[in-house]
């Protein structure tokens, strides 16, 4: 494939506006990949944290994988030389010529071609990865490459706000429980 630009600025517009409008993490990642995938004409997109613990990568969302793919066996960040340890988007143009696979014969059967890993970096820590699938050799533009990252970005923003989100309310809801106890008629 060619090299063009697959993002432009209302398809970029349109994807914040329904990451800005939505009410959970969950809701955010599956249209998030939705949108991706149909807007950009490509295979397929996901969406995953890092769990520190296991050093692995997790789905969050993903749209256009099948089961079979999401579960071929564990991402590590140790294993996988596809890792964006560096903070820099990774971009395979043609997975039949690369090394960095963890999984390539999964990745070929599954009809992918190509794939770009970028980072999920909040406060310069990675912490999670946004993927981009395609079934076709991909050139990927520069400004493509600029978008989907700061794209990315945005996701990282949204993931730690959800989490302190989620935070302060089982800070909120202890509070709550601890004060109905002190507010309720002691039996004589």
């Amino acid at each position: 494939m060619a090299i063009h630009d697959m993002m432009n600025l209302d398809t970029f517009k349109f994807i914040l506006r329904s990451i800005a409008e939505s009410e959970n993490l969950e809701t955010m990642g599956n249209r998030s990949t939705q949108l991706l995938v149909g807007s950009l004409g490509i295979k397929a997109s996901a969406i995953f944290a890092l769990n520190p613990e296991t050093e692995e990568i997790e789905t969050l969302a993903s749209f256009g994988l099948s089961i079979d793919y999401l579960n071929k066996g564990p991402i590590k960040i140790t294993k996988s030389k596809g890792w964006t340890s560096e903070k820099e988007p990774i971009v395979i143009n043609d997975i039949t010529k690369t090394d960095l696979l963890q999984y390539p014969e999964q990745t070929k059967n599954e009809g992918v071609m190509a794939m770009i890993s970028i980072p999920i970096i909040f406060f310069g820590r990675v912490i999670g990865l946004l993927r981009l699938y395609h079934h076709e050799i991909w050139e990927v533009s520069k400004d493509d490459l600029d978008a989907f990252s700061v794209l990315a970005e945005i996701i990282g923003m949204t993931m730690m706000y959800s989490r302190i989100l989620n935070a302060l309310q089982t800070v909120k809801d202890s509070v709550n429980q601890v004060h109905s106890i002190w507010l309720e008629p002691k039996s004589r």
